[in-house]
């Protein structure tokens, strides 16, 4: 590439918040290193590591020019990718976990879609890989559960033209956010200690306030998912963190106003997501801190929305019902078993049907 060329070229700016992640650090740096795209610069945020991922940060940064280390005190993911966007040089940002690691051709694809567009995008968006039992021979990739389902009717767009956006896995790393986009409204990760769900509310807030979305549905980003039993054990641990989320990401719909059904749907439906999961660990008559949270959530929700949503099964509404102390109607099971039905054709479509089936024995297992 030129001199000329680079001057017309965009600067990405990659942010890696990194906490005891020495393991996969190495796999996810060499996947941004070997990046067709040249113009990144990589801001590695080291929060107090305890093993060795300061060394490991110190090593690339001494032989790699694109390679900057932020050292720091722990202070939690949140505040660790606000410090790297503060100090980010580059016309775009981008967050890539130290578990994580990206396909070659992912910004340059990305980049070269967001030039076909007047007005330029503020957000660029697309799906990401699922990459189960990793790290083990039985390791494989599927495609996560928006793939093929994005289809706005014009790009670029808001997201009232494609609300399935918010219904999913907050993915914010699958995507690239202009820079100045997030200084002029302010968007920050909420500094929460720990890990704490700060993507949450990011998502929600980057995504309601960009006034010019493109969505590429081409997946490049490989997101080493947890195991079940990990997932179970964080929600033992930690059952009130997705509902102070969920009524922080609720206090931004507010604060912007929204009105839409739709997205208000998609928020009701990720509360009922998290207490669905919730629930297989904790009781909310045993606990009562996550009852005063469900209940505090609940109210926030519009009763005619949530029942008459084919995607919160009869149960849960039953729940909704008797948390809010309102009237126990009658509730119908066959919208819930419609709505199944097509998800799991949908299922069958997007990830083959031995992982659709394998999904849907755990759902009745559970249930």
């Amino acid at each position: 590439m030129n001199s000329e060329a680079k001057d017309n070229t965009p600067l990405i700016s990659v942010i890696v918040p990194c906490y005891n992640v020495a393991p996969y650090l190495r796999q996810c740096i060499e996947s941004i290193l070997a990046q067709s795209f040249e113009r990144l610069e990589v801001i590695a945020v080291n929060d107090g590591s305890t093993d060795d991922t300061l060394a490991l940060l110190e090593e690339y940064a001494a032989s790699r020019s694109k390679v900057r280390i932020i050292d720091k005190q722990n202070e939690g993911y949140g505040a660790s990718c606000n410090r790297g966007i503060a100090e980010a040089k580059g016309e775009w940002i981008s967050i890539v976990e130290p578990d994580d690691w990206i396909e070659p051709g992912m910004y340059e694809q990305m980049v070269s879609f967001a030039t076909c567009f007047s007005p330029a995008p503020e957000v660029i968006k697309t799906p990401y890989w699922r990459i189960i039992n990793p790290d083990t021979p039985r390791q494989r990739r599927y495609n996560c559960s928006y793939r093929h389902r994005i289809k706005p009717s014009q790009q670029p767009f808001t997201v009232l033209e494609a609300p399935h956006l918010l219904s999913h896995h907050p993915s914010i790393w699958s995507a690239l956010y202009r820079r100045e986009f997030l200084e002029k409204h302010r968007i920050a990760f909420k500094p929460i200690p720990g890990a704490g769900w700060a993507d949450n509310p990011f998502l929600l807030e980057t995504l309601l306030r960009a006034e010019a979305i493109a969505y590429l549905d081409i997946p490049f980003y490989c997101y080493r998912e947890e195991s079940p039993e990990k997932l179970a054990s964080f929600y033992q641990s930690n059952p009130l963190v997705p509902f102070e989320r969920w009524l922080e990401q609720q206090s931004v719909i507010d604060e912007l106003k929204v009105t839409d059904a739709q997205i208000l749907r998609t928020q009701n439906r990720r509360g009922f997501t998290y207490l669905a999961n919730v629930l297989k660990v904790a009781s909310v008559d045993e606990n009562q801190a996550l009852r005063g949270l469900v209940a505090a959530m609940f109210e926030r929700m519009d009763s005619d929305l949530v029942l008459s949503d084919p995607a919160i099964s009869p149960g849960l509404k039953k729940l909704f019902l008797k948390l809010r102390e309102l009237p126990q109607v009658p509730v119908k099971k066959l919208p819930s078993r419609v709505f199944l039905l097509k998800e799991g054709l949908y299922s069958l479509y997007n990830v083959g049907p031995v992982f659709t089936l394998k999904n849907a024995l755990g759902f009745l297992d559970k249930k």
